[in-house]
């Protein structure tokens, strides 16, 4: 058989069906020149989109991988006090799964190892290992009723990024760059910084967190490395001319052109894309990750291991920069929050390197101007539970995974300031109060950015999928401005 009648059964179907959608869609593309300024470049995303007047347009994810207790950072439980090393009652497990790390040990009550204050005029509770998050409580929404089901990182981590745990779903970021595109022409729609930890971190982090799934993988986000080469293969060889770079991808364009007529596959149209996007990149890239045009005032409000390549407020620092350059999704990745033990030593830490960072990220978007329209969203997968994990009460002890309570907060990007929304109940082990599952704020995310969640969708295998699934999903409009 013909190579080409190999590629996709997308070439089948044009076949019988004369011209396929795909190619129509595709017969503008084609006749326009690599060198054209409105070439495969061209940055917009669904025609119809957005189904409403959006009150966000960019996104920043702060994604804090392993589960940050909600407990020592923002549910105040002044009451546990009192049953400090008692078992939790059986009223209020209610026969809830554990992991195997702790369901062979009593669930004995431990009491956050924090102090919390009420902050700005909100009055919102924050523990005392996030002093700078508290100096921004009247610029933040608090959604202290975050729910899944999922009990394990990875499956939990799944769901949390992509509305589904088994790997192979399209991540928000995905869906929003297939849905809105982005407003720059030199860099990617959907950017991926993973901090650089200073002690190894035994955490995974897979590349479906930022996958594109089953839609075509130009909607996959692109992963800025923490190195001297940002992006791999991205450099001209030594002894190559940009003349010379220049004719080779005119050249191969045209080949990918023509296998693209013959097969109508999705996956040659990005590959002609993504060729021209280095291309770009190669300036582009560069100019973004140099810092030194950064005032010492902006390494000062991010703190001092801002200028450290690589770290987490040196990441802050570049979604900002990403932001003002028109990229619609930037998701920052801190990882190293799985703190079975040693709670006190660990949680500190992390906060240490996220806590300053991600205030002075909302401070400084606000005071360019760039807050109103860009959504910060801080959070992980699950909290952590109730019981210590060890020996309650020792400087050892820690806590386990929690899926049935957890906290995030949102700012700027049409989300309400100086607000809390939901509650737990007294142990902060069920949600007492408005809850919101991983799909509930999904939806949310995207009704923000002017998208109805039940008509972004996507044929695959037969069916329309979309991020939320098929399960009801509702927008939280209570947390709008």
């Amino acid at each position: 058989m013909n190579d080409t009648m190999e590629v996709a059964r997308r070439y089948f179907l044009g076949k019988c069906t004369g011209v396929s959608i795909g190619a129509m869609a595709l017969s503008s593309l084609l006749r326009q020149s690599v060198a054209d300024e409105k070439s495969a470049m061209e940055p917009i995303g669904m025609p119809e989109l957005p189904h409403f007047a959006p009150k966000a347009k960019q996104v920043i994810f702060l994604t804090q991988s392993g589960g940050p207790s909600q407990i020592e950072l923002f549910d105040e439980k002044p009451g546990l006090a009192r049953f400090a090393g008692t078992e939790l009652p059986d009223s209020v497990r209610q026969g809830q799964r554990l992991t195997t790390m702790t369901s062979n040990q009593k669930q004995l009550i431990k009491p956050a190892a924090t102090k919390f204050r009420r902050y700005g005029q909100s009055g919102a509770t924050i523990g005392e290992w996030l002093p700078y998050l508290g100096r921004i409580a009247d610029d933040v929404c608090f959604i202290k009723s975050m729910c899944t089901e999922e009990i394990n990182h990875a499956p939990a981590m799944t769901k949390f990024l992509t509305g589904n745990q088994i790997p192979g779903r399209p991540t928000l970021g995905a869906w929003l760059s297939y849905g809105l595109g982005s407003v720059n022409r030199n860099l990617p729609d959907y950017l991926v910084l993973i901090s650089k930890m200073q002690r190894p971190s035994d955490q995974p982090l897979y590349d479906h967190y930022w996958g594109s799934g089953f839609l075509p993988s130009r909607y996959q986000g692109v992963k800025l490395r923490n190195s001297k080469d940002p992006v791999l293969y991205l450099r001209d060889p030594d002894g190559m001319p940009r003349a010379l770079r220049r004719g080779m991808l005119d050249g191969i364009s045209d080949l990918n052109q023509m296998q693209l007529v013959q097969t109508n596959d999705p996956e040659i149209a990005t590959r002609i894309r993504q060729y021209e996007m280095a291309y770009r990149m190669q300036s582009s890239i560069p100019e973004l990750t140099d810092l030194s045009d950064e005032p010492d005032e902006v390494f000062q409000l991010y703190g001092p291991d801002s200028r450290r390549p690589g770290s987490y407020a040196s990441n802050c620092i570049l979604a900002r920069r990403l932001i003002e350059r028109g990229v619609r999704f930037v998701q920052l990745i801190h990882p190293d929050w799985d703190h079975h033990s040693r709670l006190t030593s660990w949680c500190t830490a992390r906060c240490r390197d996220t806590d300053q960072p991600s205030a002075a990220l909302v401070t400084d978007l606000k005071r360019r101007g760039l807050l109103d329209e860009t959504l910060v969203m801080w959070g992980g997968e699950f909290g952590r539970g109730v019981a210590g994990q060890g020996k309650w009460d020792s400087p050892e002890a820690g806590r386990d995974h929690h899926p049935r309570c957890f906290t995030m907060w949102l700012a700027g990007g049409g989300v309400r300031s100086g607000f809390t929304y939901g509650a737990t109940d007294d142990f902060s082990y069920n949600v007492a109060e408005n809850p919101v599952q991983v799909r509930d704020l999904h939806a949310t995310v995207m009704r923000l950015l002017g998208i109805d969640h039940e008509r972004l969708t996507y044929r695959f295998q037969g069916l329309d999928f979309r991020l939320t699934g098929v399960e009801s999903s509702h927008i939280v409009n209570e947390i709008m401005a």
